[in-house]
């Protein structure tokens, strides 16, 4: 990546040179040309919210800023390429979404999300550090930037603007009113499940912003939720890319003597799912852990795996993580134990696991929805 401070290296992470998605796109570029353009002061404290995968503060080291991410895979990306550029640990500050903010920003660069109620959350976290003096830029890709994610920027921080477009990016402009009234934030939020789903029917879920469909219930956890396996001689359980946990939370209140293991790349959804267990009072033993899929994860030590895996890598649709997903599963389940898997009928799933386990059983399909069972021989 071509920089007004030079070039960089940098590489998604995991790192696969068979990945043709690049780690920084225009709109990184386009900020990080806008900084240099106006002479930017960045003396102060500088904090990138939302840097994917580490590009933006990898080019701002030098003045030392603080990274906060909801993704532990873009934070692990940053670590790798703050290492590739000759960057000293400790240099660049990293955080998660879950952690407290700083007290003073001097300079905030956001990379919009996909997620506006994330971006609502965080906005809403960082409003009491920023001060008048503030100087706040955000990108993105012009099909990123709507009216809405403007207004957000605007009831929360003070008066927005945007630039011109530039290879199909767009700048965000806000002049922070400190003596604007924020509104309060909704995040967490709390609902009632449905009926007819299962041991979690009538339950509560907890979400914080971010995790897919916070809101409500999906269909495609729905449709899963009234399949799942009876686990009871299960002795180990992983709700593999949990969400809010409440698949999980449905096998551990089955099934009190399994422990279950939830698990996400994202600090949110594991937020999400550790209030969501401990809201239901749910028996047994449960452990939370934000990682890369199943790694980490002994071999041949889990009974049954159950995912309902993402297709999208932002604005990517990819089936990379899913096979990940899966090999992940293969490697971690011990013979006999078995991947139960939730997903779009058109992304044929079916087929990768029969590649990788040599067998897959249809359990139940609609028109939109298939559950999946794979059989580690």
């Amino acid at each position: 990546m071509s920089t007004p401070w030079g070039e960089l290296k940098l590489s998604r992470f995991p790192e696969d040179p068979r990945d043709r998605l690049r780690a920084w796109d225009a709109s990184d570029a386009y900020l990080l040309e806008h900084l240099a353009e106006q002479a930017v002061d960045l003396s102060g404290s500088v904090v990138v919210l939302g840097d994917r995968w580490g590009a933006l503060v990898t080019a701002l080291a030098a003045h030392r800023p603080v990274q906060i991410t909801d993704s532990h895979l873009g934070q692990e990306a940053t670590r790798a390429n703050l290492a590739r550029n000759g960057v000293e640990p400790g240099t660049v500050g990293l955080l998660t979404t879950q952690d407290t903010p700083p007290e003073r920003i001097d300079v905030l660069l956001v990379r919009v999300p996909k997620s506006l109620a994330l971006l609502e959350d965080q906005l809403l976290r960082l409003a009491p550090a920023v001060h008048e003096g503030t100087v706040v830029v955000g990108t993105g890709m012009v099909k990123e930037i709507h009216t809405s994610t403007l207004t957000l920027f605007e009831r929360i921080l003070g008066p927005t603007r945007t630039s011109l477009a530039r290879r199909k990016a767009r700048l965000i402009f806000c002049a922070p009113d400190p003596a604007r009234e924020r509104p309060a934030n909704p995040w967490p939020y709390v609902y009632t499940l449905p009926d007819g789903i299962g041991a979690v029917s009538g339950r509560r879920v907890v979400n914080h912003a971010g995790v897919f469909c916070a809101d409500r219930l999906d269909i495609g956890t729905r449709f899963f939720l009234q399949h799942l396996p009876d686990a009871r001689g299960a002795r180990r359980v992983v709700d593999l890319g949990c969400g809010n946990g409440v698949v999980g939370t449905a096998l551990a209140l089955e099934n009190p003597q399994a422990e279950v293991l939830f698990t996400d790349e994202s600090f949110q959804a594991i937020a999400s799912a550790q209030a969501t267990y401990q809201a239901n009072d749910v028996p047994g033993h449960a452990e939370f852990r934000v990682g890369d899929g199943l790694s980490g994860v002994a071999d041949g030590s889990v009974d049954l795996v159950l995912n309902n895996p993402p297709f999208h890598s932002h604005l990517a649709t990819t089936d990379t993580t899913a096979w990940r997903m899966f090999t992940g599963a293969r490697r971690a389940l011990r013979p006999g134990g078995e991947l139960w898997v939730v997903g779009n009928r058109h992304l044929g799933y079916h087929v990768k696991l029969r590649r990788l386990f040599g067998n897959c059983r249809l359990v139940a399909g609609d028109p939109k929805f298939v559950v999946l069972r794979a059989v580690k021989r």
